[in-house]
């Protein structure tokens, strides 16, 4: 004889939802697909794709001239061993890191840092006229801004700096010849001040003023607050912009190509010009790829630091 035990409600129901999470995925897939599929299809084309066939490069010696750019040949690591142990390669990636470090990561950070505080401050007149001058940098585009920063840094005593310096006494200074990483820092960290302005003020206001009141009657100063309140609550949001600055830094090109073009001497040959070079100028399309994919990696590598630092699940 067979007894039949009725499942409870709760059981019942434990069972029936696996089966209506299976309907409603496949009722809502066409939706997600019409939704997604578009931008699948560009990032695959213009993204993916390109980026897979870079690293098929690297492994190849590709020219655009010459006996291997109609029959090129698989080398392997070869570009890559080549890079590794070139003396040009090497340097242009320490100029890189020094280009990134002063301009990026110090320059910009702390001065748009700074300037979101000022914003911030009840007491700080002229906010419309002090935002709007470091916001203009941001609209202006990156050839007006170069041949403008040129026309300031000329050499001859028409230069917008010569003339200031000449107010005080001074001689006329080829600017880019003599200071030209300077130069160029300088003009990138005016280039980006805005977007960190703007991303760190945004975190600012997310900041809950309780907690800053509460510091002030227990006796902290407005260097403590910041230091043990305030840059604790907003270190998402500064990793985050230390990534994004990283990224577009390294890629920075025609800043640095209109200005110095590289020079002089390669004091300004950053990884940029010196892909640049390789894959345009003398048409080693395999080495120039094989650059890119390094720079990449090391790019990946700051990038994980940084959300490792902020402590942020992705």
């Amino acid at each position: 004889m067979t007894t039949i035990v009725d499942l409870p409600a709760a059981a019942q129901d434990a069972t029936r939802q696996p089966a209506r999470r299976r309907r409603r995925a496949r009722s809502t897939w066409p939706i997600v697909a019409v939704l997604l599929g578009p931008s699948a299809i560009l990032i695959s084309l213009f993204i993916v794709l390109p980026a897979v066939y870079g690293l098929w490069l690297s492994l190849t010696n590709t020219q655009l001239t010459g006996f291997a750019a109609r029959d090129p040949k698989f080398v392997g690591l070869d570009n890559y061993a080549y890079l590794l142990t070139s003396s040009d390669f090497l340097a242009s990636l320490g100029q890189t890191g020094t280009f990134l470090l002063f301009s990026a990561i110090i320059g910009q950070t702390v001065l748009g840092m700074v300037a979101a505080i000022l914003l911030s401050r009840p007491w700080v007149r002229g906010k419309g006229v002090f935002g709007a001058a470091i916001l203009m940098p941001m609209v202006v585009p990156e050839v007006v801004a170069s041949l403008a920063w040129a026309s300031v840094l000329a050499t001859s005593p028409e230069g917008t700096l010569n003339r200031l310096t000449s107010l005080f006494g001074a001689e006329p200074t080829s600017w880019l010849q003599t200071v030209p990483m300077v130069a160029i820092i300088l003009v990138n960290v005016w280039r980006g001040l805005a977007f960190a302005m703007i991303m760190f003020q945004a975190a600012l206001e997310d900041v809950p003023v309780e907690l800053i009141e509460a510091a002030r009657v227990d006796g902290a100063g407005a260097t403590q607050v910041f230091r043990h309140v305030t840059l604790p609550l907003i270190r998402g949001p500064v990793f985050l912009y230390l990534l994004l600055t990283t990224i577009s830094t390294v890629g920075v090109f025609g800043l640095v190509y209109f200005l110095t073009r590289g020079g002089p001497g390669g004091q300004t040959r950053i990884a940029a010009i010196y892909i640049y070079e390789r894959a345009l100028q003398f048409s080693q399309i395999g080495i120039g790829s094989a650059a890119s994919i390094i720079l990449l990696v090391i790019v990946l590598v700051l990038g994980v630091v940084y959300v490792r630092l902020a402590k942020v699940k992705v």
